[in-house]
């Protein structure tokens, strides 16, 4: 009777566990695509503020059209991709926007009045702003990521996860371009 009531406990011990492993493995989940909606929310906004960052420069740069209208094609491109593509394509297309609003910010340079024109200023402290959340919310979704799959990789969760349908996630790397050091010449 004693041998029942020992692999009895056993059961319920295991099936508690399994509970809390399971539980788990969802909240970290949910968190890894909370980090990933922070991402999203950020792009909205940066792509919200380039038409009117465009239309200030289309004032002043007369000469600059295919710059701007290459930023506003970068631009749709990124806010008509769906839900089916994956988090390292939507920040691939989204880095090569970025790389386009740097030369934008450049023509700053060769026009005096549209490099003092308060508007301009105004939306290219915005989108900087906005640049320095997408960085930190790519960060905490890399965190994310990191934390859940070491949840569905390390026994003995990973049974739980295997049983689950969990899966790892992609850690969202940063492009070529980033990686290479700036050349400075005096």
């Amino acid at each position: 009777m004693s041998v029942v009531f020992t692999i009895l406990g056993i059961v319920v011990v295991l099936a508690i566990w399994g509970v809390f492993a399971y539980n788990s493995l969802v909240q970290q989940k949910n968190w890894v695509k909370e980090a990933w909606a922070q991402i999203d929310v950020q792009l909205q906004r940066r792509n919200d503020l380039i038409p009117n960052l465009v239309e200030t420069v289309k004032g002043y740069a007369k000469h600059e059209q295919e710059t701007l209208s290459q930023v506003i094609a970068m631009r749709n491109q990124i806010a008509g991709m769906g839900n089916d593509v994956s988090p390292q394509e939507k920040m691939d297309a989204s880095n090569q926007l970025s790389g386009a609003l740097k030369t934008v910010f450049a023509l700053a340079e060769s026009y005096p009045d549209l490099k003092a024109n308060t508007n301009f200023l105004n939306l290219q402290e915005e989108l900087t702003n906005t640049e320095n959340k997408i960085s930190y919310s790519r960060q905490l979704y890399n965190s994310s990521v990191a934390k859940y799959n070491i949840t569905v990789e390390s026994i003995p969760t990973n049974i739980v996860a295997g049983f689950g349908g969990f899966t790892k996630e992609e850690l969202l790397e940063t492009p070529v371009e980033a990686r290479k050091v700036p050349e400075v010449k005096f």
